[in-house]
């Protein structure tokens, strides 16, 4: 985690024009045209400051006229409203004591990962965020006015809610003022965990139960609130203990739980009953999947269509040599996901630690709602079938996008309307090398637009969010805000 070089955060205004005489038969995955950085029409607007590192945490306003930066000892608001300008309107100072850093370095720890750097950043509700920072290795949480930034006097412990090593991917989301958490909650990092804080009333925090075999060193990489279903998605890769004839096979999950959960009355006291996972096969045919999730991004049914309608798309690479420099998107649906999560379970033997097809009578519904006030039996049931039996494939049976040439680490998505009056799919894709890739989903395949370099040299990029806090339909095209980050480091 050095900062020897600063950070430069970066906002793309691009506009999409989804050509008229674009024929929807066409495939193409080397860009139709290559924009070096600074060309017309795709020029980037940087803020960047000399004490300013690892700005790896990003969130946008609904009004998509602030943003928030997550940053090394630091928490930003920006003002992303104007055309030209990213104007820093407010910063505050959030470090370690210098007591906290010895301690930190007595643990052993290298005292360039003993800063404080921010890894959950959400909004808490209309006037306050919550934040949480690793914090010389003692995680640490507090409210901040989202309008001053001033920090609340007291701070909360961050265990299970925020990583200790800056270098452990995490994920984070609060729906109705409660923290929903992907993480690890110990120092070694021995303890990786899903859990619930900030629950009040009749409500209770809730996390997995401490037996194995629910998590097997996971890679955390988003969670998604799905209204309508009232539960929390999470999407990770870990090693898929089931494929006990591969050392170490690493698979791409998703996992559910209901919002409603709280825990069973004696049996998972504060403990998840509606747990369950599932394996994301990003896989064409017969050939070696794509078994490593990097990314993923939700895009929400089309109007009029099916609150079921939504897509998840995602990167994915592969721990294959076969595969080596390849990249591949896939997209999932949720009615695919739902299913597979109403279907049958595996069962894990505690002894052997060795999962098998289910064989005994099936007296409860893994990842059913409402299960905590269920019988002792039930929920011990349960907790020993939480992986389903099936996966869940790519719609279409097919992936969408591989790239032979390129890296993908980063993804986002959007539905354009063209000049047809027809609606396309629009991914935005960041290259390893810092390029970003705009390709259109056709009937027969992808087409990749454009590409634009965004930073000079090439380099990686650590947060990608797009936003479109105005829309604008002249000559078929949609105006789009793009918001990057850099570490330089």
């Amino acid at each position: 985690m050095s900062s020897e070089l600063m950070d430069s955060f970066c906002l793309l205004r691009l506009t999409v024009t989804l050509l008229p005489l674009l024929n929807p038969c066409l495939t193409r995955l080397t860009p139709r045209v290559s924009f070096p950085m600074g060309s017309p029409g795709r020029r980037l607007t940087c803020f960047s400051s000399h004490d300013l590192s690892n700005t790896t945490t990003l969130l946008l306003s609904a009004d998509g006229e602030k943003l928030y930066v997550g940053a090394r000892d630091a928490v930003l608001l920006l003002d992303v409203g104007h055309k030209d300008t990213v104007l820093l309107r407010s910063k505050l100072d959030w470090s370690p004591s210098e007591k906290d850093l010895e301690e930190c370095s007595m643990k052993g720890k290298k005292m360039a990962d003993c800063p404080n750097f921010i890894r959950v950043l959400q909004f808490f509700n209309s006037t306050h965020m919550y934040v949480c920072g690793t914090f010389a290795f003692s995680p640490r949480c507090a409210y901040i006015n989202s309008e001053t930034l001033t920090m609340s006097l007291n701070t909360d412990e961050g265990r299970g809610r925020c990583p200790y090593d800056p270098y452990q991917r995490n994920t984070a989301i609060i729906v109705g003022e409660e923290l929903y958490t992907g993480t690890v909650a110990d120092y070694r990092g021995n303890r990786p965990v899903i859990s619930r804080h900030l629950s009040e009333g009749s409500r209770v925090d809730l996390k997995l139960d401490d037996t194995l075999g629910w998590l097997e060193d996971p890679t955390f990489i988003s969670s998604k609130f799905i209204p309508h279903e009232e539960k929390i998605y999470f999407f990770f890769s870990e090693v898929g203990r089931e494929y006990n004839f591969v050392d170490k096979f690493i698979v791409s999950r998703v996992s559910q739980i209901c919002m409603s959960d709280v825990g069973g009355q004696r049996t998972l006291q504060r403990r998840w009953t509606t747990f369950a996972k599932a394996q994301l096969l990003c896989q064409d045919g017969s050939e070696l999947p794509y078994n490593v999730i990097q990314d993923i991004d939700l895009l929400p049914p089309a109007e009029g269509t099916s609150v079921d309608d939504i897509l998840f798309y995602g990167i994915f690479t592969s721990q294959w040599a076969v595969n080596s420099g390849r990249s591949a998107v896939c997209s999932f649906t949720l009615t695919e996901i739902k299913s597979i999560f109403s279907g049958n379970y595996k069962v894990l033997n505690r002894d052997t630690l060795q999962w098998s097809a289910r064989v005994q009578e099936k007296v409860a519904n893994p990842g059913e709602c409402g299960l905590h006030n269920a019988s002792d039996n039930a929920l011990r049931f349960v907790k020993e079938n939480f992986l389903a039996e099936d996966s869940v494939r790519p719609a279409g049976r097919r992936l969408t996008l591989v790239s032979r040439e390129h890296i993908y680490s980063h993804l986002t998505v959007q539905r354009v309307q063209a000049a047809n009056k027809k609606l396309y799919t629009v991914l935005f894709l960041l290259t390893e090398s810092g390029h970003l890739h705009k390709a259109v989903l056709l009937r027969q395949g992808p087409y990749i637009i454009e590409e634009v370099q965004v930073f000079k040299p090439p380099q990686p990029i650590r947060s990608l969010m797009l936003s479109i806090p105005k829309v604008q339909t002249e000559a078929y095209s949609v105006y789009f805000q793009i918001f990057f980050s850099s570490n330089f480091g």
